[in-house]
């Protein structure tokens, strides 16, 4: 699949030289043959019939009729078999007939035909990439690189398809010196690494760029990344060291150095490097939030450093990543700071306002936090968004309740139990409230039968 993506993209940039190309084929410049000239006897009657066929077998194709096409050039080639584009339509045609043993032989005619063409090799290599003909493939590519380096880059794919991965390292290895990196190349050179576990290679790779390209940030971040995934701590966190000597300035480095200065201890310097991470503008949100959440842990295990978490979330807020705000909110709900729990699950949600969980932390704080009203309200709204949601109605019970409206809220609560599913706990809750309900209303008698329905599904027999 990434040979043939890489052929189709290739392709996408010739294209319009190949129709260029072909408004000088239709002239028929391979054959000899003048359109134009009066038929006076059997040949000129043969360049009309093959001008007809070409012509119906280019329109054939265009409305998709391969094998009316395919029928057509291959007159065409009854007549002149010295055409080689006619082998080389004959083949696409063919192929779209998936015919694909009579595709393969009209497009090696072409080639042979006319070996020095570029588009006719392609075609024949784009083939065998699309029938796994690995070994083809190769042989076809190979007559290619002549013409553009990237089909370098195919022949090192097709090395990896079929395991030579020391052919494909070479090619890789010329190409970066003649070119310079390629996060293509770079993105190959790691399949390999990783299918033949040469890790060692790869990190010999990566410490040979920094030494010959020290200035180079992205070299060193990379040579850190593979030193901490191959388990080598001290030279991670040396050469995250070195390139802070080399780039006071970088900012990418503290995404690992405050993990090391936490495992070391230094909790100063973490902390340190965890603001640089949370303020920088170069962090995608998804690596704030990693850094964010193992800030909590720290704090959790060291409630001295809280006043540095809160101005961390201070400069997180103005991140809008929702994901981070809503770890925050987590971290306040677990030490019992539900005001500001709220707060940040708000801010939440109006970054992500179709989250029904962060909705639902907001509701059901409004009724810890007993501001019945706000939860009479969202909750209200939310059922027009859900209205197969128990908990909705649940709260909205809860709430009506509270603000001494048990009529309202008994229609709310008993729309609600048809949409329990399988949830006894629930299913006591409204029955609870049911009671709560008509207590309010002085029904003494459904009061007890709704609380006894409670007690019963509570109770643990």
């Amino acid at each position: 699949i990434y040979l043939l993506i890489n052929y189709m993209i290739k392709k996408g940039f010739h294209i319009l030289v190949f129709l260029f190309g072909m408004l000088l084929i239709s002239q028929i410049n391979y054959a000899q043959v003048d359109f134009n000239k009066t038929p006076d006897d059997d040949l000129g009657d043969n360049e009309d019939k093959f001008q007809e066929l070409f012509y119906e077998a280019l329109k054939q194709k265009g409305i998709e009729n391969y094998d009316r096409a395919a029928e057509a050039f291959q007159k065409c080639i009854e007549i002149d078999n010295s055409v080689p584009v006619l082998y080389f339509e004959l083949g696409k045609s063919y192929n779209k007939l998936k015919n694909f043993g009579a595709a393969e032989d009209a497009f090696k005619k072409a080639v042979n035909k006319d070996p020095d063409n570029e588009w006719f090799l392609d075609e024949l290599y784009g083939f065998y990439v699309s029938q796994n003909e690995h070994d083809k493939a190769i042989k076809t590519v190979k007559q290619l690189v002549r013409f553009h380096p990237d089909y370098k880059e195919d022949l090192a794919s097709l090395y990896v398809s079929i395991k030579k991965y020391d052919a494909a390292l070479e090619i890789l290895d010329a190409l970066d010196a003649e070119f310079g990196i390629s996060v293509n190349r770079d993105i190959m050179r790691n399949r390999i690494y990783e299918a033949s576990g040469r890790k060692k290679d790869q990190i010999k790779n990566l410490e040979s760029r920094v030494e010959n390209n020290p200035e180079k940030e992205s070299n060193y971040l990379a040579l850190i990344f593979r030193y901490s995934e191959n388990n080598e701590k001290e030279k991670a966190f040396e050469t995250a060291k070195e390139l802070l000597k080399i780039n006071p300035n970088s900012q990418l480095v503290h995404l690992a150095l405050y993990k090391f200065y936490l495992d070391d201890n230094e909790a100063e310097k973490a902390i340190e490097s965890m603001k640089i991470v949370i303020k920088s503008t170069q962090i995608k949100p998804e690596a704030k939030l990693k850094v964010l959440t193992d800030f909590v842990k720290f704090v959790k295990e060291n409630p001295e450093y809280e006043t540095d978490l809160i101005e961390a979330t201070t400069l997180v807020s103005d991140t809008n990543n929702s994901k981070t705000v809503i770890e925050l909110g987590h971290y306040y709900f677990a030490k019992k700071d539900k005001e500001k729990a709220l707060e940040n699950f708000e801010a939440a949600l109006k970054l992500e306002p179709n989250n029904f969980e962060v909705l639902r932390n907001i509701i059901l704080l409004y009724i810890d936090l007993k501001k019945f009203d706000l939860a009479k309200e969202k909750s209200g709204d939310a059922l027009e968004i859900y209205p197969s949601q128990p908990l909705l109605y649940l709260i909205n019970g809860v709430a009506l309740n509270e603000m001494n409206k048990p009529k309202e809220a008994l229609e709310s609560l008993e729309t609600g139990l048809d949409y329990i599913i399988e949830d006894t706990k629930m299913e006591a809750d409204f029955y609870n409230q049911l009671s709560k309900a008509h207590t309010l209303l002085n029904n003494t008698t459904k009061a007890k039968a709704f609380s006894d329905k409670a007690k019963q599904l509570q109770s643990p027999n």
